[in-house]
């Protein structure tokens, strides 16, 4: 496992009690260089949304067992925030809970001369994404390799 991939993990298992305890559940959790800083990213979600609130309770008490546990080798900057109405689909749970809406697909290189498709996610399986398009009759299957993003669409 990658440093990030560890630090992802003790992270998420650090953060499952507070989510629990803040009746949020944990959207994903994500550790990443820009520029020259590292970010400690946790997404939480609830039915019917996160607020300012949770978000700030969420992060003190992360915050908080973070210092103690002191796994994270580098200094960061602690984000806990909602994932947001144009979300990343990463994984299986989150496509599970996307099915038949309308999301944007990202490839590497191009397929049928584009990169950027938007339609309506048909299915998905540990290979594939299947995309209806916006027409309602053409279905585009992507392997999951050949896809750099997966978001829900902000027009949906």
């Amino acid at each position: 496992m990658s440093k990030r991939e560890i630090y992802e993990a003790k992270t998420e298992k650090l953060l499952l009690p507070i989510a629990e305890a803040n009746h949020v559940e944990i959207y994903d959790i994500e550790y990443v260089k820009e520029g020259s800083d590292w970010y400690l990213r946790a997404y939480i979600d609830k039915q019917g949304g996160v607020t300012i609130n949770d978000c700030e309770a969420v992060s003190r008490a992360l915050s908080d067992a973070l210092d103690q546990e002191d796994f994270v080798e580098d200094a960061y900057i602690l984000e806990v925030s909602s994932p947001g109405l144009g979300r990343l689909l990463k994984k299986d749970k989150h496509f599970a809970g996307s099915l038949m809406e309308k999301v944007e697909v990202k490839t590497y290189r191009p397929v049928l001369g584009s990169k950027e498709f938007e339609g309506i996610l048909k299915a998905f399986d540990e290979k594939t994404i299947t995309l209806l398009l916006e027409d309602g009759e053409k279905e585009l299957v992507f392997a999951r390799s050949d896809v750099a993003a997966v978001r829900l669409a902000f027009n949906p």
